[in-house]
């Protein structure tokens, strides 16, 4: 079981996002022979692609999260002692926590409207409740992300280790 655990813990995000993105990029590929081939489109196939991309962006932040990916002034940190920088990252954790918590929570609301009213989409006419969700999963694995930088940090202040930068793009 702790190693099941550990595989999500590493790649969750990236299988998802490997799967929303299959999903795009199959679904436009069908939509473009549907089009040009037999002059035929679906409104389902719109509505795939714009579901799987709301999923794909929100899973993505919190991936950009746990890899510290996110955009950042790093000119400062250059300069920062070890223990200062430690400590940004730990109050950037803290605020962007507050500000996932409070989206997770109104972004439930509206979950939970749609689902009282039982609105669905037009073109697949299912519940748009799984829709909305997309928001409140992705600000969900934000803040487990955040928890997981956060004590992460704590630990490596607490050792006098260097923080976890994140994986530069470039040098």
């Amino acid at each position: 079981m702790s190693k099941i655990l550990h595989a999500l813990d590493q790649n969750a995000e990236r299988w998802s996002l490997l799967v929303f993105y299959t999903m795009i990029v199959l679904t436009m590929f069908i939509e473009v022979v549907r089009r040009e081939v037999f002059a035929y489109s679906s409104i389902w196939g719109e509505e795939i692609v714009r579901y799987s991309f709301i999923y794909l962006a929100w899973i993505g932040a919190a991936a950009a999260v746990k890899e510290r990916g996110h955009i950042r002034i790093d000119v400062l940190m250059h300069y920062a002692s070890p223990r200062l920088k430690a400590l940004l990252y730990i109050f950037g954790d803290l605020v962007m926590f507050g500000v996932a918590a409070v989206a997770f929570f109104w972004s439930m609301e509206t979950v939970l409207v749609s689902a009282k009213f039982g609105s669905v989409t037009h073109g697949l006419r299912i519940s748009q409740v799984w829709f909305l969700l997309a928001v409140p999963i992705g600000f969900g694995l934000v803040i487990i992300r955040l928890l997981q930088s956060f004590l992460r940090d704590m630990r490596d202040l607490r050792n006098g280790n260097a923080v976890y930068e994140g994986d530069k793009l470039f040098d």
